[in-house]
């Protein structure tokens, strides 16, 4: 018996030439439990670091017509813009000009909450004229003992907050679908402890995120008469959850129990780059605390290690802007690049966790993203994470504003992970306990 290869959308597939004989199956995972994935382009994952390939990354201080950055004012007033611009025009996608309104009603203020310790306020927002619209339920943990305005934590998550039923609007899923157990709440009696405030919401509210429903919340609604579909050059998903997390905090914001002013934001995994995002368009966040983003979050693209954008781009179309699956198998053409999201948040404080099981993600990748956004922390006067070489396991990096911990275990938010962000978040927020 042998075996003919052949084309099928651009991935070579070796077929038997004996009749009947059925293809070999691949495997889904590599010898170590990792996931393998088989791209159209042709490429298989990849865990072996003498494998990576040599890249060469954007250079962050230096525009794009050849210029050095070479001061603070060229950064904020020249290089971020440009980078801002091409996020919008070739990953993410612009938020359109029809984007919906959103109506704010408080349905509900619980106090005793948390053996005392927390006043529970239920917010709906609604997402354009109508009744009918999608909607999103917040719930706003508030320290009951405080003497005044306290900082707050905004996290954004895949179930709902604790206390609602699971959803049944189109924007969320299907009717009656169960969203998935968590325990990705933060731990919510030490935050109030420690005199934070905290708001939780789920993100399938803001938009879908199926095949069969990302266009069931604020996208939908933004279309206009006889569009099905976002226009070349707007946002996917991605984008649309960073602008109703704003949309979040605008309504926040007006709580006089609320210090917009010291505000950090939380998200785990595709959240996790939501949040970097967000936290690029959105100066209002000093703090962003990205969990295990990977691929196109926090780690590299152009490190071909775990998943890679040509997985994205077949995987999750949605998440992004039309013009994003051009570089599909060719990812060294993309103007950006991981560093280049996390300077976008320079001066302020970006933390990144990535776990010793997790390598789809690329911990290593994302720890090196940072490094190279360091140079745009150091020229705005802000500390990098002071060090180049990849940190030992479970001991996080800290002092900066810069953050990186290698927690052990998987893809996930520990409980260590919540610590060391804690730590790192005191200083830029400086919560004043009740």
């Amino acid at each position: 018996m042998r075996s003919l290869p052949l084309l099928v959308s651009g991935a070579l597939v070796f077929a038997s030439t004996v009749t009947g004989a059925q293809p070999e199956a691949r495997p889904k995972q590599d010898a170590n439990g990792n996931p393998l994935r088989y791209a159209a382009t042709g490429h298989v994952s990849n865990y072996d670091e003498s494998k990576v390939g040599a890249y060469t990354l954007p250079d962050p201080l230096v525009l794009r017509s050849g210029e050095p950055v070479r001061d603070a004012a060229t950064w904020r007033q020249r290089r971020r813009p440009e980078l801002i611009e091409l996020y919008e025009r070739e990953i993410y996608g612009r938020v359109p000009a029809s984007a919906p309104v959103v109506s704010w009603e408080t349905v509900a203020t619980t106090s005793g909450e948390l053996d005392g310790l927390a006043v529970r306020k239920h917010l709906v927002g609604r997402f354009g004229p109508g009744a009918a619209g999608p909607k999103v339920n917040v719930v706003l943990y508030l320290p009951a003992a405080a003497k005044g305005p306290v900082p707050l934590l905004i996290h954004l998550l895949f179930s709902p907050p604790p206390g609602l039923p699971p959803p049944v609007d189109a924007a969320a899923g299907k009717a009656g679908t169960p969203p998935r157990t968590s325990t990705e709440h933060g731990p919510i009696a030490d935050l109030h402890g420690r005199g934070y405030a905290y708001a939780l919401f789920r993100y399938t509210e803001i938009e879908g995120d199926r095949a069969d429903t990302n266009l069931g919340g604020v996208r939908g609604r933004a279309l206009a008469q006889g569009q099905d579909k976002p226009g070349p050059g707007e946002w996917g998903t991605i984008a649309a959850w960073a602008w109703g997390t704003s949309r979040v905090l605008d309504r926040l914001a007006q709580d006089p129990a609320v210090d917009a002013t010291r505000v950090g934001l939380i998200g785990h995994s595709r959240l996790g780059k939501t949040v970097l995002w967000a936290g690029a368009c959105d100066e209002r966040f000093r703090v962003i605390f990205s969990s295990c983003s990977g691929e196109m979050g926090a780690a590299l693209a152009r490190r071909d290690f775990g998943e890679t954008v040509d997985d994205m781009a077949a995987n999750f179309p949605w998440q992004f802007t039309g013009a994003f699956q051009r570089y599909a198998g060719h990812w060294n053409a993309m103007p950006v690049d991981a560093h280049l999201l996390i300077a976008l948040a320079a001066p302020r404080a970006v933390f990144v966790t990535g776990g010793t099981k997790d390598l789809w993600a690329d911990p290593k990748g994302e720890f090196l993203a940072q490094v190279a956004a360091g140079p745009v922390y150091r020229l705005l006067g802000a500390k990098n994470l002071g060090v180049t070489d990849l940190p030992p396991v479970d001991q996080p990096l800290t002092t900066g504003d810069l953050g990186f911990h290698l927690h052990s275990g998987g893809h996930t938010i520990t409980a260590e992970d919540w610590a060391a962000f804690l730590a790192f978040a005191a200083r830029p927020l400086r919560p004043a306990r009740p």
